[in-house]
């Protein structure tokens, strides 16, 4: 018989899905932290706590598939126990307890407390921005709105978190400080909807005047904006990004598509032209400004023609950014009644050709950073290279920076200015200037 008395807890937080489950693991761990417990991420440990994505099919499969697999180690005798958490498990708790009864607890997006209560720890009100960051020492998401009002068809998010809850300027600066005097030069700015942040709280968009508070945190370089929507942005958001070097000239705005027929029936609020036009404006307005976008292809109803529109809207957009998802039909959401009439073959070709388009685009694009010197921020150490990025591209989804670590020392964490001198579709390489 094994004896569980004489080990030391060491709780292993293991994080699946977007940057607001990074953050939310974060809390969790500085929380146990600040309860004297021993917490890592995504290491041996004998308590495992899983923060689950239910985003779309993919997501949901891995999640499942991790807790098998930790529930097995829980059999063999190498866990003794297991906690879900996060967003599959807030929106599938009664099929998850029966499906696999041998998790200890499962728990929502909102159930911290009773998370952290069975596993002996009580919930600490006072620790706002006390995090235990898991990013790279030089970067950190910064979550200043849970939630989303938004009525996106395609979407299951509202399900798994709720209304929009805006956190109140006064404390997402208290967390920015702290970030700060822990060594963070980067703040990654994140939300289901930045765009719509103050609305509950103020009565109005506040995005904007959060920004000239937090550029005044010492000892942050950079202030990046993740996931912005396009209906109802806040224009004066341009012009202190235009003012402010601090703030990135970057945007994160996931349009989705462009048809206007399916932008109607995934109801986003917006058409074709008022897309292209707001577009426009942000270029007019800040002419060096990377826009990323995701699009979905293969919706309910996506004919040949629509497709094209979009492929077509694609060229003529030129995109510094852009990710391609293929449609995943999910229950309870308002699409769910329509018929997922999009061959998966189809979905697949229509993905690849719009990826094909924007690599050829993302080329092009390079080719004209060849001579041109660059700030870049050094992430790590790979191989012969140092990694790093501009201000115009996010950690693990957009462009890198490749500098000869045999030629050049540079520190993690620490900027450079660089001179590019090749480049591929999404690789730079460069000399330290």
């Amino acid at each position: 018989m094994r004896t569980k008395t004489l080990k030391k807890n060491k709780i292993n937080v293991v994080t699946l899905g977007c940057s607001k489950n990074v953050y939310d693991s974060e809390v969790l761990m500085g929380q146990l932290r600040a309860n004297n417990k021993e917490v890592v991420h995504e290491e041996e440990g004998n308590i495992v706590v899983i923060n689950t994505c239910g985003f779309i099919a993919n997501a949901k499969e891995e999640s499942v598939n991790t807790i098998l697999e930790y529930v097995q180690k829980k059999e063999k005798g190498s866990v003794d126990k297991v906690f879900v958490t996060g967003c599959l498990s807030e929106r599938y708790k009664p099929d998850l307890e029966k499906e696999i009864p041998d998790v200890d607890q499962y728990f929502g997006t909102s159930e911290l407390p009773g998370l952290l209560k069975a596993l002996g720890a009580d919930y600490k009100h006072e620790l706002i921005g006390e995090r235990l960051t898991t990013t790279p020492k030089n970067y950190a998401y910064l979550k200043i709105a849970e939630g989303c009002d938004r009525p996106c068809s395609f979407c299951a998010i509202p399900l798994m978190r709720g209304k929009h809850r805006s956190t109140p300027i006064e404390d997402v600066v208290t967390e920015a400080e702290k970030l700060a005097a822990s060594g963070v030069k980067e703040l990654i700015l994140i939300a289901q909807d930045l765009t719509y942040y103050g609305l509950d709280l103020y009565k109005e968009r506040k995005l904007a005047d959060l920004l000239s508070e937090l550029v005044k945190v010492e000892g942050i370089e950079w202030i990046r904006l993740h996931y912005a929507f396009p209906t109802g942005f806040p224009m004066d958001v341009l012009e202190v990004m235009k003012q402010e070097p601090r703030i990135c000239n970057y945007i994160d705005i996931p349009l989705q598509h462009i048809s206007d027929p399916i932008l109607k029936s995934m109801r986003r609020g917006t058409t074709k032209a008022k897309t292209t036009k707001l577009l426009k404006e942000f270029r007019e307005t800040v002419p060096e400004m990377a826009i990323r976008t995701t699009l979905i292809v293969g919706y309910p109803g996506e004919t040949q023609e629509d497709f094209e529109t979009l492929r077509d809207w694609v060229k003529e957009m030129r995109f510094e950014r852009l990710g391609c998802f293929t449609y995943s039909h999910e229950e309870n959401t308002h699409a769910f009644n329509l018929a997922d009439d999009v061959p998966e073959e189809t979905k697949m070709e229509r993905a690849n050709e719009i990826m094909e388009i924007q690599s050829q685009i993302s080329w092009e694009l390079n080719q004209q950073k060849i001579g041109q010197e660059f700030k870049v921020v050094i992430d790590r150490k790979e191989g012969n290279y140092f990694v790093g990025r501009t201000e115009f591209d996010s950690p693990d989804v957009d462009n890198e920076v490749l500098i000869d670590a045999s030629k050049f020392y540079l520190k993690t964490g620490e900027y450079a200015t660089v001179k590019i001198y090749e480049a591929e579709d999404f690789d730079l390489y460069a000399e330290v200037v």
